[in-house]
């Protein structure tokens, strides 16, 4: 019998849903999509000046933390006819990158970085950033769609001058949808929620407070709802917000994580 047969999986993630969709139902699953996380691209006009700024040679690092991030600035050079002189720039530059999707734009476009995080956080980045030296140094630190205060706050402690880039936000989700998803996660109408960022975990316990139900969610998760966490990251945050009971892949991709979905239904069975 399949893993997750006669189980209904909703999926909290945007990107990549239809991918995900098939995973779900390959295995047995009910796949539902309730995306938890809107994500606003911000104005061309700004991420043109960002994307000639790193053009001019003006830096000396440069900080790439997510993979969607680093594909928006190639995206704008492209779009700007400077797509080969950003390139070359990126080659010039000390990169150091978070996360494995971060990894493989880098590996797509031949790029090494000098630092990499030890484990997909900002937290293992900066463990890694800390074995080097920045004081007089010009750094540029793509964002991931919010602030990351612990990273600006090193850089400035270490002396270097520091420019954030951000090419998109993350925003909270249609209500109608927060409530599909908090009711179905009240009424036991689903077995598994599957979290692929940060912000999806948050967004939904924002939205649970503001209506009165936090402590409802939480122990529906504690009890009949199983929380899937793509990686260590989103299930941190799952845990702050008081999510605690979680299944989480020993490699952070997004199929690995369904696979241990899977493993985690199979060995309840025993």
């Amino acid at each position: 019998m399949k893993k997750l047969f006669n189980k209904k999986i909703v999926f909290a993630g945007q990107r990549k849903a239809e991918e995900i969709k098939s995973i779900i139902e390959n295995y047995g699953g009910t796949y539902l999509h309730r995306p938890a996380q809107g994500t606003v691209f911000l104005n061309d006009e700004q991420l043109e000046k960002d994307v000639r700024n790193i053009i001019s040679g003006y830096f000396d690092w440069i900080i790439l933390t997510t993979g969607m991030g680093s594909e928006a600035l190639l995206k704008k050079a492209a779009e700007i006819n400077a797509e080969k002189a950003f390139l070359e720039e990126l080659r010039r530059l000390s990169i150091g990158i978070r996360g494995y999707k971060t990894a493989k734009f880098l590996a797509g476009m031949n790029l090494e970085s000098a630092v990499r995080d030890d484990d997909g956080s900002n937290d293992g980045l900066l463990r890694e950033l800390r074995k080097h030296h920045f004081s007089g140094k010009k750094v540029a630190i793509q964002l991931h769609g919010e602030r990351a205060p612990k990273l600006i706050e090193f850089f400035k402690e270490q002396g270097a001058e520091c420019v954030e880039i951000q090419p998109y936000l993350h925003v909270p989700p249609n209500e109608e949808t927060m409530k599909s998803l908090v009711n179905e996660i009240l009424q036991n109408d689903i077995d598994a929620v599957y979290f692929t960022s940060k912000p999806q975990g948050r967004f939904l316990m924002e939205f649970a407070r503001k209506i009165g139900v936090a402590e409802e969610v939480t122990q529906a998760f504690s009890e009949h709802v199983v929380a899937l966490a793509v990686g260590k990251v989103t299930a941190q945050t799952l845990k702050e917000e008081g999510i605690n009971r979680l299944v989480v892949p020993d490699h952070e991709r997004m199929g690995s994580a369904i696979v241990e979905l899977g493993k985690y239904y199979e060995d309840r069975k025993e």
